[in-house]
């Protein structure tokens, strides 16, 4: 007889999968449509959107890019929801930890090369981990909604981030865009292999195969996983959830400050307003489609990246605006939200086709 646990957590597996891919289908088919009320042909746009962010060698690594800090932003989303909370303030976190980083290498700047990029990597998490672990000391001391105020929190942190960036902590020298003091070029991080690589894509993908194994094979990631499943069951299994929920927003958060640090040390040099790109938003499309699967992360994050990096061939092919893959990203997280209903039912489905056949034979016998 088949085990019937592990013919579920092959349906799990299957539907992981399915459910996703139909709601990118899905959203094709819907984006298409609102290409063609455009007068535009939806096949093209597609056509230009795979160019634009996959083909070319310039293509694939404007799209490597920008999934770099997809990767660690989706992970600050990822983490907390294992533990049954969701957070959706990445981008504070990653512009905090870009500015500290941005200081620290500033005022690093006679150290060795080595450490000063390390005391940036570093205080960057440590600035982004605190920043979304006061998300989860609000919900846990003070019953305050965590998706709210960490929402609240990206804004606080945006406002302080401009007015220090404008104000306290401006470099003089630059004129038409406010940034910090340069961290100097001794001290940036290179790109690396024959595609000139962004490095935090190095960076990113060990901290998903890291939180990967966390997860899966830990006690506290099995843990974190009971708090996110049944928090009651876990206080009566003698967890404490406390110290688990500000683990996995410190996580989480550090992941997404890491992200605002490789910015500043491998592409700004310094914190400016580009520290603000929207990747901390991406980031929760980027979870939800992976369905805060770390390793899954890493290929739908190239993918949005891919997408992301297609906005300026769009416009220059197609004459529509660069903003129409943030239209497309906003399609696919809705048919992605809606798809969440349809977890479950494949399983029962396939559970009453094998059943037909035994049920007709018992009738027949009888």
């Amino acid at each position: 007889m088949a085990n019937p646990d592990a013919a579920l957590r092959w349906q799990d597996r299957i539907e992981a999968v399915l459910v996703p891919a139909f709601a990118l289908v899905v959203s094709l088919v819907i984006f298409g449509a609102f290409m063609a009320v455009l007068g535009k042909n939806p096949l093209d746009v597609y056509l230009f959107i795979y160019k634009g962010g996959f083909g070319s060698s310039f293509a694939l690594r404007d799209a490597l890019a920008r999934a770099a800090p997809l990767i660690l932003c989706a992970l600050c989303v990822a983490l907390p929801a294992n533990a049954g909370l969701m957070i959706i303030g990445g981008e504070g976190a990653l512009v905090l930890g870009g500015l500290a980083a941005a200081m620290a290498g500033h005022g690093l700047v006679l150290a060795p090369a080595l450490v000063a990029q390390a005391a940036m990597l570093a205080i960057g998490m440590i600035v982004g981990g605190a920043w979304i672990m006061l998300a989860g000391a609000l919900r846990q001391w003070r019953g305050v909604n965590e998706t709210i105020s960490s929402l609240l929190l990206t804004y606080i942190a945006l406002a302080l981030f401009n007015q220090l960036v404008e104000g306290l902590l401006r470099d003089p020298e630059s004129l038409n865009k406010p940034s910090t003091p340069p961290v100097g070029d001794a001290h940036m991080l290179h790109a690396f292999g024959t595609l000139e690589l962004h490095p935090g894509l190095a960076f990113g993908i060990m901290f998903a195969l890291i939180a990967f194994i966390l997860m899966r094979y830990t006690t506290i990631g099995f843990a974190l996983r009971v708090v996110g499943g049944n928090p009651r069951a876990a206080l009566l299994a003698g967890l404490s959830t406390t110290p688990l929920i500000l683990f996995a927003c410190g996580m989480g958060g550090a992941a997404a400050g890491l992200a605002g640090a490789i910015e500043v040390a491998a592409v700004h040099g310094s914190a400016n307003a580009s520290l603000n790109a929207g990747y901390g938003y991406t980031g929760i499309l980027v979870s939800f489609l992976a369905r805060h699967n770390a390793l899954a992360i890493v290929p739908v994050a190239v993918l949005m990246g891919g997408i992301s990096a297609s906005g300026g061939m769009l416009q220059r092919r197609m004459d529509l605006p660069d903003a129409t893959v943030l239209v497309l990203q906003g399609v696919v997280f809705l048919a992605v939200l809606a798809s969440e209903s349809l977890y479950g039912r494949f399983g029962k489905l396939w559970r009453g086709v094998r059943r037909a056949p035994s049920v007709a034979v018992n009738e027949a016998t009888a």
